[in-house]
C-alpha cells in the first residue's frame, strides 16, 4: 500500500486505469464523471483527496476526443480545488500530436494549445507514452515523463527475426518516426528501410513518394507510432507486396483504427498487427486473430510508483531485467 497515492479515471479508457491499480495493488479512487442532459460534464470526488499524490488516467481518444479532454481538465480543476498535494495528468495517448507545427498558412498548433490547457487547469506533472513528435514535450510548462513501448515491441518481434535473421527488414512508413525505428532496428540487428510519405490535403489520406533503402527481403516488419485511418500502412503494404515481400508484420504503439481501418488492415494480407492497450481496441478489431495487444499498464504502474516515491523514471527506458507481462488477458 502506498500512503497518499490515489489513481482516478475518466470515461475514455477506464479499464486501463483499473489495470494500473491492479498492478499497484490499490483500488481506483471514488469519483463521478458524467454528463447532464444539456451535455455539460460534471465531476465530483467522493472521498478525501487533501494533500494526496493524485494521478488522473485519461487517454485522449474517442468516440469523443473533446469529451475526453474536457473530462481531464475538469477533473484536474476539481482536485486542485480539493487541495490535492500534487496532480499528474496520465495520458497514455496524447491527442492532437500531428498538429505540432505550422505547416500550412493560418493553421493552429493545437498540441501546444492542449499542453497549455492542461497546465493552466492545475496539473503539476504529465505522464504519457510515445508522442507523435518528441518536441511536444517542450510545449508543456510543467515537468513530465514520456514512456516508450519500444522495448516491448522489440521483444515481440524478436521471435520473428530469429526465424531468419538475414531475410527480414524493418520498414518505417513515416520519416517522423525514424529515430525510434533506428533504435528498434539496431536492437533487432536488421536493416532499416525508410518510406517518405506526403499528405495532399487535410483528409488524412497519404501516399508514399519515395523509398530510401533496398527492399530485398521476403519478410518485413512495418513500424509506426500510431495507426489512425490505416492509409499510410496500407500504402506501404501494397508497395512491399508489389516488390515481392510475402510476409508482412505491423507494429505500433497506438492503434486508433478510425472508421473501417481495422477491417482493411485485416484483409490487406498482413500476418499480424502488434499494438498496445494505450487506447481501447475498437470492436471491429477484436473480431480478428490478426491483432495482438500488449499491455503497457504495468509500465505505467511502475512509472507512477517511481514518481510517487521520488525514484528515477528514466531507468524504465532501458530496464535491465524489468519483467513486464506482454499479453492482455
Amino acid at each position: 500500500m502506498f500512503r497518499g497515492l490515489s489513481v482516478y479515471t475518466g470515461n475514455a479508457h477506464p479499464k486501463f486505469a483499473r489495470d494500473i491499480c491492479s498492478h499497484l495493488e490499490i483500488q481506483p479512487g471514488a469519483i463521478d464523471v458524467f454528463k447532464f442532459a444539456n451535455d455539460n460534464i460534471f465531476v465530483q470526488i467522493n472521498e478525501n483527496a487533501r494533500e494526496h499524490d493524485v494521478f488522473l488516467v485519461q487517454s485522449l481518444v474517442g468516440p469523443s476526443v473533446s469529451d475526453a479532454i474536457m473530462e481531464l481538465l475538469i477533473m484536474i480543476d476539481a482536485f486542485k480545488r480539493a487541495s490535492a498535494g500534487r496532480i499528474t495528468a496520465v495520458m497514455p495517448y496524447y491527442a492532437y500530436g500531428r498538429s505540432d507545427k505550422k505547416d500550412q498558412p493560418r493553421v493552429p498548433i493545437t498540441a501546444r494549445l492542449l499542453a497549455d490547457l492542461i497546465g493552466v487547469a492545475g496539473a503539476d506533472r504529465f505522464l504519457t507514452m510515445d508522442m507523435h513528435q518528441m518536441q511536444i514535450q517542450g510545449f508543456f510548462s510543467i515537468p513530465g515523463d514520456e514512456l516508450s513501448a519500444r522495448n516491448l515491441l522489440v521483444e515481440s518481434f524478436r521471435s520473428i527475426v530469429e526465424k531468419d535473421p538475414d531475410g527480414v527488414a524493418l520498414v518505417v512508413p513515416d520519416l517522423g518516426y525514424s529515430n525510434v525505428a533506428r533504435r528498434i532496428a539496431e536492437a533487432l540487428q536488421i536493416p532499416l528501410v525508410f518510406m517518405q510519405k506526403t499528405h495532399r490535403d487535410n483528409s488524412g489520406r497519404s501516399e508514399v513518394v519515395n523509398v530510401i533503402g533496398d527492399i530485398d527481403k521476403t519478410r518485413v516488419i512495418i513500424i509506426d507510432d500510431e495507426i489512425d485511418t490505416g492509409t499510410t500502412i496500407l500504402n506501404a503494404v501494397r508497395i512491399l507486396q508489389d516488390r515481392g515481400v510475402n510476409e508482412i508484420y505491423v507494429g505500433c504503439t497506438h492503434a486508433l483504427l478510425s472508421g473501417d481501418a481495422a477491417e482493411k488492415l485485416a484483409n490487406s494480407g498482413i500476418e499480424k498487427l502488434i499494438t498496445t492497450d494505450t487506447v481501447p481496441l475498437r470492436p471491429s478489431a477484436r473480431d480478428t486473430q490478426k491483432f495482438e495487444v500488449m499491455t503497457v499498464a504495468p509500465l505505467f504502474a511502475e512509472a507512477i510508483r517511481r514518481i510517487h516515491e521520488g525514484e528515477s523514471v528514466g531507468a524504465l527506458f532501458n530496464p535491465p531485467g524489468l519483467q513486464l507481462p506482454l499479453q492482455v488477458n
